[in-house]
């Protein structure tokens, strides 16, 4: 078969898939069961553990530092230099999948879901500290840096290092996704040039017919599925003259029927996908690649 040819049958296949969920009956809330919900929180439990490990080597803060030789060498030339994509562009985001293992070995599953996990560092050349913490704190203008996936955003509320944080979720492909999530956010100095963040979403719910005088939430868990939790985890270090700003994030998604095989890459794409988003225009907000605007979009209330 031609390499056209078959390339469009892939196309129509995967977009006959997203039509098909996206016109399917809702996952209602009884779908997000409490063993899946066990599952994810052994999972994160699990993780967090190792995370705790990480944030006490001194020589081995980021997951690049850790990586062997000479696997290490060529995470941190990508990092500096970049590495050509397309013609003409150069993407400086190191990422790479994690998955959790329990204590035989074994990868911990979720019954009825998927759990994504994706771990990816940005070198911003220049940048300090408290410039990545000016950007990453400022949740009132996410939706302006970090458009268009972050289509509006809001502090709900700040006691020092502690953030309660809206953020609504804008993703437009095969379907068009909008997520409305709340999340808590807290800060951890680890000295005087590094930070660890940690944030875990509290409620999510999709927006239905988004953008019209029918705009409505769906009550949390009886919707699509495509993002039942997000919980991320940050490292910033300054040094080698700017700063490295890493993000790992863990959520968790309805599982997708194997007739949808093509569906179940796509969210899985989609996921890794939006992380080297954020990393990157990270680094292109504070090499000031994107200067703020000075208005500012409507928030729905609390």
């Amino acid at each position: 078969m031609p390499p056209r040819r078959d390339s469009l049958r892939r196309f129509q296949a995967l977009a006959a898939a997203a039509v098909l969920l996206a016109s399917s009956a809702p996952v209602h809330a009884e779908e997000l069961k409490q063993p899946t919900i066990d599952a994810f929180d052994r999972y994160v439990k699990i993780r967090e553990a190792q995370i705790e490990q990480d944030l006490r080597n001194k020589d081995g803060f980021l997951w690049v530092d850790r990586l062997p030789e000479p696997r290490r060498a060529q995470a941190f030339a990508h990092l500096k230099d970049g590495v050509e994509e397309k013609k003409g562009q150069r993407s400086y985001v190191k990422i790479e999948r994690l998955r959790v293992l329990d204590e035989n070995g074994k990868p911990i599953e979720a019954p009825d879901a998927l759990i994504h996990h994706w771990i990816g560092t940005v070198f911003v050349p220049g940048a300090t500290l408290l410039q990545a913490m000016a950007l990453v704190q400022d949740y009132d203008r996410h939706h302006v840096n970090y458009a268009p996936d972050v289509a509006d955003s809001k502090t709900l509320q700040r006691t020092g290092n502690d953030f309660k944080i809206y953020m609504r979720f804008k993703k437009k492909r095969f379907v068009t996704i909008v997520l409305d999530t709340w999340q808590d956010v807290h800060y951890l100095p680890q000295g005087a040039a590094r930070m660890h963040s940690r944030a875990y979403s509290t409620r999510i719910q999709e927006v239905e017919d988004d953008g019209t005088p029918h705009q409505k939430l769906k009550p949390v868990g009886d919707d699509r599925g495509f993002m039942w939790r997000l919980y991320t985890y940050w490292h910033f270090d300054e040094r080698d003259g700017g700063v490295y700003i890493q993000c790992e994030a863990i959520t968790l998604s309805r599982d997708v029927p194997l007739i949808l095989k093509w569906l179940k890459e796509w969210i899985t794409k989609e996921a890794r996908n939006s992380l080297t988003a954020t990393l990157g225009r990270s680094r292109d907000v504070l090499l000031g690649k994107y200067p703020p605007p000075t208005i500012r979009a409507a928030h729905p209330a609390n």
